[in-house]
């Protein structure tokens, strides 16, 4: 194992965690209002900064790891890939999705413009 690796992939979700954070604390905001809420939600789907936002990205990072697990799995029998690909699709599908009926509820008519 590269314990270079895996000491590089923690200090990564350290970032990722306080950034995420730094969200939800925006998120608990006395003045956050319905259309900047979903705004706010549409962002972990639609990100303008990051094509594809954090939902299809993480997707991506299950997938990859998926991916992985398919080549290095013993006897080859997805014992470890597919519910790794469950997971990615389980975050697109269902996450994902609700996370957009959530949005539009809150703001029928879209995004802060």
């Amino acid at each position: 194992m590269s314990r270079a690796r895996l000491d590089r992939v923690r200090a990564l979700l350290g970032i990722a965690q306080l950034a995420l954070q730094q969200i939800e604390d925006d998120l608990s905001a006395d003045d956050v209002d319905a259309r900047e809420l979903a705004a706010i939600l549409r962002e972990f789907q639609e990100d303008i900064d990051y094509p594809g936002g954090l939902f299809p990205a993480l997707t991506q990072v299950v997938t990859a790891a998926a991916r992985r697990a398919e080549q290095i799995e013993p006897d080859r029998d997805g014992d470890a890939s597919c519910p790794l690909h469950e997971a990615a699709a389980l975050i697109t599908d269902n996450a994902g999705q609700r996370l957009n009926w959530a949005a539009r509820s809150l703001a029928p008519q879209g995004d802060l413009v």
